[in-house]
């Protein structure tokens, strides 16, 4: 259907319906919603224990390995720092393990246990479908909008749904392709199909500002909302799913899904597509079971009670020392954090199929989304102190932000290595100063210290076998990864490609890190889905720090200064620019590299996403077409 569709007089919104949304004081202890009180469950309490107290345990077995190490001739302060950010990064290893661990445990027992489960009582709910944009591409984020209500229009259900498309586009050109786009779908979809169009004069507040919007003037007629991203996708049963979980349990506030990646054509792509595929569901089952009711929020497909967020989450700038009224940028930590404050059940649910989102097709990509997301969770440790959040939530924020700040401290533990880790007699700050470093550096050649270091890399990989042993009770069939052959190569490509990428990761959100706190801003940009073109010129820019700190480890091993046991991280840095390039690969250009890394969108894609890629390719004409004829 190629025709051109003018833009009609049909109501782009519908009537007002406005919602008291008040802003929130984080200083006071009493300034919450009036949620339901959720009831402490006694085997939250138990999971919490399964996951925290291995992860414990097998720190402080690491740290008596480390403290032995290091004392044999004597322990100095600065080894003390050594073997204290050495038990830190550490510990957020074991409890990955330890959450993986219990995700398969509890996937097992849920296999085992025979007991029926309760009928829910569900009652019909109405709710608004809210797709906030900013300068995306029309014809994929309404081709997406299509498909869902599409799925939704054939699906059996008592629940009332509405599709919003929230622009805050600049864009002029793409904000007219957004119109035509707009009145394309209204006239091919049924009239019963409820589809509306916003866009904001200003985007005040960014993605914040754009759902406070919605909420404070139409919020009012929807039971619920449920959030999306530009490029998130739904199938109809995953949507009714979250419905009718929100609508059976009236102390939920908000429901998470688990969103899988899809639509990845790149190497770097496909190797985040299949790690999320393999290893994402048992970490997320033991993420949902040690959270409980005390769950996060990730900004998107997720559906929430629409009257509590507006009494509850409402949020305030935010004063530090650095500024004053700043915008909370990661909003979804915090607001799920609110919710729960205000009483109300925050949950976890991915055993809930057909939720998706796309990933950034290439390094820089990726490194590029990263900034933005380090600067918001840097910031939370600003809100850490506030009153009333559960503790639960505080570690959320906290994780969220170690998650980077781990970065910087495997970077100086790595230095560390590199500048003494030859012994006292051969090492790089004795070569040029002529200095004993007065740090002893434990000789890899002895058997226990030899075993600690593959004990630690070992713990390394252990999520991702725990996880690829585990993808049946998943519910992944291995025709979904291309059978077993593939899968296994596909697995060995994964681990290869993460261990030589990981180097260059922690390097990049070092600079991150640093950027936020000497008070860089980062801008807010729409990501490039289909992958930014990149010149050479741009890419040794970009990856200059990281490339000069591989070949200095190079050259130090080649002068027989710096341990081997450093050569992969040194390949990684030194060859960053190479890697860069490569991570842009696309894989389906090549019959014979199109398998690889391959999940389910592309061995056995779901109807919704075959769904989404035609109307995508439909509204693309119309607005080829139109674009074409405006030209002339």
């Amino acid at each position: 259907m190629n025709r051109i569709v003018s833009i009609t007089a049909a109501p782009m919104m519908p009537p007002e319906h406005p919602l008291m949304r008040p802003i929130q004081d984080l200083n006071a202890a009493n300034d919450v919603g009036e949620g339901p009180s959720v009831p402490a469950r006694s085997n939250a309490f138990l999971w919490r224990l399964a996951t925290f107290l291995p992860a414990f345990l097998t720190t402080f077995a690491l740290i008596a390995a480390f403290t032995d190490w290091f004392a044999m001739g004597g322990l100095s302060g600065f080894e003390a720092l050594l073997i204290g950010l050495i038990a830190v990064t550490f510990f957020w290893i074991s409890l990955s393990v330890s959450t993986v661990t219990v995700g398969i445990l509890n996937m097992l027992r849920e296999r085992l246990n025979k007991t029926p489960k309760p009928v829910k009582q569900i009652r019909p709910m109405g709710v608004a479908l809210l797709v906030p944009v900013y300068n995306e591409v029309p014809a994929d984020v309404f081709g997406n909008a299509c498909a869902m209500l599409n799925a939704l229009t054939v699906s059996n259900t008592s629940h009332d749904y509405t599709l919003f498309i929230l622009s805050d586009t600049r864009d002029e050109i793409i904000a007219e392709q957004e119109l035509r786009a707009f009145a394309t779908l209204r006239a091919r979809l049924p009239e019963t199909v409820k589809l509306y169009y916003r866009r904001r004069p200003d985007n005040t507040d960014r993605k914040v500002g754009n759902l406070a919007d919605w909420v404070e003037r139409w919020g009012g007629a929807y039971e619920a909302m449920l959030v999306l991203d530009a490029d998130s996708l739904m199938s109809g049963k995953a949507i009714i799913d979250l419905t009718d979980e929100l609508s059976s349990d009236p102390s939920a506030g908000l429901i998470q899904s688990f969103p899988q990646l899809f639509g990845a054509e790149t190497l770097f792509g496909r190797v985040q597509q299949f790690a999320s595929t393999v290893y994402g569901a048992a970490l997320a089952e033991g993420l949902a079971k040690w959270s409980d009711r005390e769950g996060n929020y990730w900004g998107h497909n997720a559906i929430i009670r629409t009257s509590a967020f507006a009494a509850s989450a409402g949020l305030p700038r935010l004063n530090t020392l650095r500024s004053k009224g700043a915008l909370i940028l990661s909003h979804d930590f915090v607001e799920a954090g609110l919710l729960r404050r205000a009483g109300w059940a925050v949950r976890f649910m991915p055993r809930i199929k057909g939720s998706y989102e796309e990933v950034p097709a290439t390094l820089i990509d990726y490194v590029l989304r990263d900034r933005r997301w380090c600067q918001g969770n840097l910031q939370h440790l600003n809100i850490l102190g506030s009153k009333g959040f559960h503790a639960v939530s505080r570690f959320h924020m906290f994780h969220g932000a170690m998650g980077y700040l781990l970065s910087p401290a495997w970077l100086f533990l790595l230095s560390i290595w590199a500048l003494i880790g030859k012994g006292e007699e051969v090492n790089v700050i004795r070569y040029f100063s002529g200095a004993n470093p007065q740090v002893a550096w434990p000789e890899m050649s002895h058997m226990n210290n030899l075993l600690i270091l593959v004990f630690m890399y070992g713990m390394l990989l252990a999520p991702k076998f725990l996880g690829a042993s585990a993808i049946s009770h998943a519910g992944v069939r291995l025709r979904d990864v291309g059978g077993l052959g593939q899968f296994l190569l596909s697995l060995l490509t994964e681990i290869i490609a993460s261990i030589a990428y990981a180097p260059i990761m922690m390097v990049q959100q070092s600079i991150a890190v640093l950027r936020t706190f000497v008070g860089y801003r980062e801008t807010w940009k729409p990501q490039a889905r289909a992958g930014g073109k990149y010149s050479l010129l741009t890419m040794l820019k970009f990856h200059v720090f990281e490339t000069v700190f591989g070949i200095a480890l190079l050259v130090g091993m080649w002068h027989g200064l710096v341990s081997l046991w450093l050569l992969p991280i040194a390949l990684s840095l030194g060859f960053a620019v190479l890697l860069s390039a490569v991570s842009g690969l696309r894989l389906t250009r090549f019959n014979w590299l199109g398998r690889q890394l391959g999940t389910k969108d592309v061995f056995n894609a779901p109807h919704i996403i075959r769904s989404a890629r035609r109307e995508r390719l439909k509204l693309k004409a119309v607005l080829e077409d139109s674009d074409r004829i405006a030209a002339e």
